[in-house]
């Protein structure tokens, strides 16, 4: 059985580990049905999330687990910028690793969701420049003031002001009167798995971003339902599993929003050896529950189709991208050689051609003629091909 605990990406909000203070006699009551309460993040008592990573973590080694801990290093040009981070910044944050979308940020508004102390949105404001400008929510008073504190330090580091943090809840960011349409980017690590009401969350970002921005975002997902048993428990909800949705319904409800057509970008299976963990899984009949960590990345388009359709078009990356010369990841089903001429479904094409990729990219085809669904890209025809059909017990025909 694959369980959680090692290889996810997280933000500094993103692992509420409960303190072996809270897992006996707590009143820590996890929300399981978001639609019956109006519980603001996470669980039902915020204060005791705020007070765990505001009072009792001083340091990311205070953390319980190897949770939100990954073995692998940043890239050079990351580890650059995390060198040019206030200490008392960097000690403050409780996870390990970075999400942020692989090509040029320069100029761009950026969004952190569940920005801690701000490490993250201290390396994305070196990354967007002085003509950009990065904006980080926390609901932990303690971690803000943090990343308050050191907003000068950072503004003579950097030689240019472009940060500022907001105190509030994702599931209501409308109340941080932040301006509708005006962020290119929103970013958020395992942050998204530990709120009540994810559909809001992934609403209120549909609505703070610019046309053509995305969601770029990293989090658990497991591979069915988690059963409310296993939700109600705090230690596992704690730790990201049982706050996980199922990947298909996690899908479903990102179309439903608006985001039409969701792009997995890499994943991870989660895996652990805890007795206790397993233990629990195995006498409650869940031993087949598997979890991932994986990337989503989601484009507020309004031409997205609900499935890829071929218009005969294909694409040309021009190798422009600084750090990729040689090829540019879109998702884990598109990898773009630099100089090949790429078919992309009318989707892809309109991933790459009305969002600030475009300038890397060539162009080719119309929309003149539809060629029907793009084989290969996640759908097919249904219908059984001529061959197939003359078959025994194939249908002759007739209608319904």
């Amino acid at each position: 059985m694959k369980l959680l605990l090692s290889a996810i990406f997280l933000s500094a909000a993103s692992a509420f580990v409960v303190s072996p203070q809270l897992r006996a006699g707590s009143s820590l009551k996890v929300i399981s049905d978001p639609s019956k309460t109006d519980a603001p993040l996470f669980v039902d008592k915020t204060a005791s999330v705020s007070n765990y990573y505001g009072k009792e973590l001083t340091k990311s080694e205070d953390l319980k687990t190897n949770a939100c801990c990954t073995a692998g290093s940043p890239p050079d040009y990351i580890q650059t910028a995390i060198n040019n981070i206030n200490p008392e910044v960097v000690a403050k944050y409780y996870g390990c690793g970075l999400c942020l979308p692989q090509y040029p940020l320069e100029g761009c508004n950026m969004l952190d969701l569940g920005c801690g102390a701000g490490r993250d949105v201290y390396i994305a404001s070196q990354l967007v420049g002085p003509t950009g400008k990065v904006v980080g929510v926390d609901m932990t008073e303690e971690q803000l003031a943090v990343a308050t504190k050191h907003l000068d330090y950072h503004a003579d580091k950097f030689g240019f002001s472009n940060v500022e943090f907001r105190q509030g809840y994702l599931e209501t960011l409308a109340d941080l009167n932040l301006e509708a349409g005006s962020f290119d980017v929103i970013i958020s690590n395992c942050v998204i798995n530990l709120c009540s009401d994810k559909e809001a969350v992934l609403k209120e970002c549909l609505n703070l971003l610019k046309p053509g921005g995305e969601l770029y975002f990293s989090d658990v997902y497991a591979n069915r339902r988690v059963p409310q048993e296993l939700q109600d428990d705090e230690v596992l909800w704690g730790e990201c599993l049982s706050g996980a949705l199922y990947w298909n319904d996690f899908e479903n409800m990102a179309r439903k929003v608006g985001f039409t057509d969701p792009r997995l970008v890499e994943d991870d299976p989660i895996t652990v050896q805890n007795a206790g963990v397993e233990r629990l899984f195995s006498s409650t009949g869940n031993d087949a529950l598997e979890f991932y960590s994986a990337t989503y990345r989601l484009w507020k388009l309004d031409n997205l189709e609900p499935y890829c359709e071929d218009y005969g078009q294909a694409v040309i990356y021009k190798g422009s991208m600084e750090r990729y010369p040689s090829g540019w990841l879109l998702d884990k089903h598109h990898f773009f050689e630099a100089g090949k001429i790429h078919p992309v479904c009318g989707n892809t094409y309109n991933m790459l051609h009305d969002t600030k990729l475009k300038e890397h990219f060539d162009f080719v085809g119309t929309w003149d003629k539809h060629y029907g669904i793009f084989e290969g890209c996640g759908s097919a025809i249904p219908f059984d091909s001529p061959a197939a059909s003359t078959g025994k017990g194939a249908s002759t025909g007739g209608c319904c």
